[in-house]
């Protein structure tokens, strides 16, 4: 990957990555209110560059369905209403037909709505219909087996890489970390593998649609040492990051390519710093996932949308 431009910093020291202190009073920074456009602005653009096929009410349908997006398992209408953007009276004949159709439930007791079981139907034909998820499964499964550590495969969406099939390992994994998972592209392994293979432009698009609050005390936030971790990764075929979204982890990652050469996905394995040093899972596991996603790109995938 050739060399980008750095945007420029928003932090004024560039040590700041490196130092816990530094990074934690960063993630505080205010941002100027005059900076964001009114959401009547935002969505006057928005509408100003849709085709007239795009349908309004589907839109509003998912906004509601996304509004679960949060921590909360339960909402009340008026927390849906808000977490949508939307009015009551259109939030309440959304919900209403949501309940209908099966995708949302109401508690009588709390007045409260949740997600049913039949959302997940999408997801489900979303893996089963998926070319790559069925041809990196076997390789996947045989390195869990090989090194006795989980597994996974992640894809590019906006910003953010999500957990598309994952193997368990015979060691104890991070829970909270399941199939339609999300995490910064920037900050992980896997999306930075992933850019490694990506145009300069797209690169920019990522890094630019980036909030770069640190995870952790250790998150690497400055533009140009992240340009710069790219390009290693981009010469040497795989990324390395070290508590950097989760505390005592190491993540290992290696890019899957079409045959323009463009990442569609990563191949990534995650440890705890308990266990392997990051020495070893250089020397280990690196080479297990390096070989495995250059067989899986050389088995003529289709071009992928991303």
């Amino acid at each position: 990957m050739p060399r980008l431009p750095a945007r420029s910093s928003r932090r004024t020291d560039d040590s700041a990555p490196d130092s816990p202190a530094t990074s934690a009073a960063a993630a505080g920074a205010a941002v100027p209110l005059n900076d964001k456009p009114s959401k009547a602005a935002t969505k006057a653009s928005r509408d100003a560059t849709r085709s007239t096929l795009f349908v309004g009410s589907t839109e509003k349908t998912f906004q509601v369905l996304h509004a679960f997006d949060g921590p909360a398992r339960y909402m009340t209408l008026s927390d849906i209403a808000k977490a949508a953007d939307l009015d009551r009276s259109a939030t309440q004949r959304l919900v209403h037909t949501l309940e209908a159709l099966g995708y949302l439930f109401r508690v009588p007791e709390t007045r409260t709505y949740g997600l049913t079981t039949k959302v997940l139907q999408f997801s489900y034909n979303y893996i089963r219909a998926n070319e790559l998820v069925d041809k990196a499964s076997p390789y996947l499964l045989d390195i869990s087996r090989r090194v006795g550590e989980t597994t996974n495969l992640q894809e590019l969406d906006g910003h953010e890489i999500v957990f598309v099939a994952r193997f368990p390992g015979q060691h104890l994994v991070n829970i909270d970390i399941v199939v339609g998972a999300r995490l910064p592209a920037m900050f992980t392994a896997s999306g930075i593998a992933i850019l490694s293979r990506l145009p300069d432009v797209r690169v920019r698009e990522i890094l630019a649609s980036t909030s770069l609050e640190p995870m952790t005390p250790y998150t690497l936030t400055d533009e140009k040492k992240l340009i710069d971790r790219i390009q290693l990764t981009a010469r040497r075929g795989y990324a390395i990051v070290e508590n950097e979204t989760v505390m005592g982890d190491i993540s290992v990652a290696a890019p899957i390519t079409d045959h323009d050469g463009h990442a569609v996905a990563a191949i990534n394995i995650s440890v705890p710093t308990s266990r392997w040093s990051r020495e070893r899972v250089e020397a280990e596991l690196a080479p297990h996932i390096q070989v495995a996603a250059t067989s899986i790109s050389k088995s003529r995938l289709s071009t992928f949308r991303r």
